[in-house]
């Protein structure tokens, strides 16, 4: 995007690289500096502002479970949105101090923001949300970030946003959302199965379940709805991780090597395609289930790389048409991800786990996530440097194991209690001897735990 060189530009300026390399104009007029993104400096506070998110998100993830449970995941959410709106201060306020520190800070502030946001908002969605509601309704999660991404890339044009002047701006713009979300999560029910089986407080978990209108439903009880079952956890799911990460992060420099005219737009028009393609995904959730639309996603990714790669070097032939096979794989690559691998598993971990281990659940999920996109980004440029276009191939094998596994170990959760899905990992393997009845008792009255979580 452009303004990724604006800002590499004032991070050169801030760096005292010299201004003829800054000043330097390219062949067709427009006033852009290759040199200051060359400028070993230059990108290594570049590579690290880029670095820094992940980083953040990593540590932070880990800490999901205690601030949930610490003073609720409303009251969760709305502490963690300090730290958002701290790191858009930091960024969009940079020019007062030195750009490339100031930018830096923010940037690791909003990861750790982030981190913990990416686990709180699908914990609560999945504690709130009606059993036949709640795929649609943890999707809602993942449209929500592919919109921002979309609005990002669009407000990252020159002649808006991603110019000299404007570019603070642009990035301080990222702590606007969690302002608009503090005035709005006060009016939101805290999660009855926080309050019941974390808290004891009966009668505040009633309230939650009433609905705005008309008398308490007895039918919601929360002893009734909550302390029916015990999950018996010896399954542990981990996120997916995230392979289309590396075609947002290098996407114009994708667009370029497949020689599309204006990559720029392609990457926007990309983000726009992968937004409707996560509605898609929203009403088919709750029909087609969750397994199925995962191992749709995954294949369809899996023949997508094969297809980049193959066309990428194809172009070294001076196969041209190639260039449009390219771009038809990576809008494909991303419809497919925004099916099923982008959003389901942000909340099939909070449905495989029941109320008591599900916080250190996606915990561990979300730091498996992030630590995989700081993995991806620092190591997909020096990947594609030594294979070449056929670096997807890599890529390609990867979704083709998570495929076999997701077929294998992954259960369906759609419309499932906890013991119909703890049946499911228990098919084909020997049980336990059972438990006595005294004991299960016990075990019941100190998890409580809920098969409709």
């Amino acid at each position: 995007m452009e303004s990724d060189k604006v800002i590499q530009r004032h991070y050169a300026d801030s760096l005292g690289v010299s201004s003829k390399s800054i000043a330097v104009q390219s062949d067709n007029g427009t006033g852009e500096s290759w040199e200051a993104g060359h400028n070993s400096e230059v990108i290594m506070y570049w590579s690290l502002s880029v670095a820094i998110f992940s980083i953040g998100g990593m540590f932070s993830s880990f800490l999901v479970g205690f601030v949930g449970n610490l003073r609720g995941r409303i009251k969760g959410m709305l502490m963690a949105n300090v730290l958002a709106v701290a790191a858009g201060l930091l960024m969009g306020l940079c020019r007062m101090w030195k750009p490339h520190l100031l930018v830096i800070s923010g940037r690791a502030v909003m990861g750790f923001y982030c981190g913990l946001a990416s686990g709180l908002v699908p914990m609560y969605i999945g504690e709130i949300a009606p059993k036949a509601y709640r795929g649609a309704l943890g999707t809602m999660h993942q449209v929500a970030i592919v919109v921002g991404v979309l609005l990002s890339q669009v407000l990252g044009l020159d002649f808006l946003l991603g110019n000299d002047a404007m570019w603070p701006l642009l990035l301080g713009l990222s702590g606007a959302p969690s302002v608009l979300q503090s005035l709005l999560l006060p009016l939101c029910p805290e999660s009855p199965r926080y309050l019941y089986i974390h808290q004891g407080r009966e009668e505040e978990a009633r309230k939650s379940l009433r609905p705005p209108e008309g008398e308490y439903d007895q039918t919601a009880d929360p002893r009734g709805k909550m302390r029916r079952g015990r999950r018996k956890e010896g399954e542990k799911e981990a996120k997916v991780s995230n392979p289309v990460r590396w075609i947002f992060y290098y996407s114009t420099a994708i667009f370029e090597r497949a020689g599309i005219a204006f990559p720029v737009y392609a990457t926007i028009a990309m983000g726009a395609i992968n937004a409707v393609a996560t509605l898609v995904s929203v009403a088919l959730v709750d029909r087609a289930g969750r397994r199925t639309l995962t191992l749709v996603g995954l294949g369809g990714m899996c023949g997508c790389a094969l297809a980049m790669s193959l066309s990428l070097g194809l172009l070294v032939y001076n196969y041209p048409w190639m260039s449009y096979m390219s771009m038809s794989a990576i809008f494909l690559f991303v419809c497919f991800f925004e099916i099923g691998p982008g959003p389901i598993p942000w909340f099939i971990v909070a449905e495989l786990f029941s109320q008591g281990p599900r916080p250190a659940a996606i915990a561990l999920a979300g730091c498996c996530n992030w630590t995989s996109n700081f993995i991806i980004g620092m190591t997909f440029p020096y990947m594609e440097m030594f294979l070449g276009g056929y670096v997807f191939v890599v890529f390609a094998g990867l979704l083709f194991l998570f495929t076999i596994f997701t077929y294998l170990k992954v259960p369906e959760t759609k419309g499932k209690s906890f013991e119909e899905i703890a049946a499911c990992f228990r098919k084909g393997r020997k049980e336990a001897p059972a438990e006595n009845n005294g004991t299960t008792t016990a075990e019941l009255e100190q998890l409580k735990s809920s098969s409709d979580a």
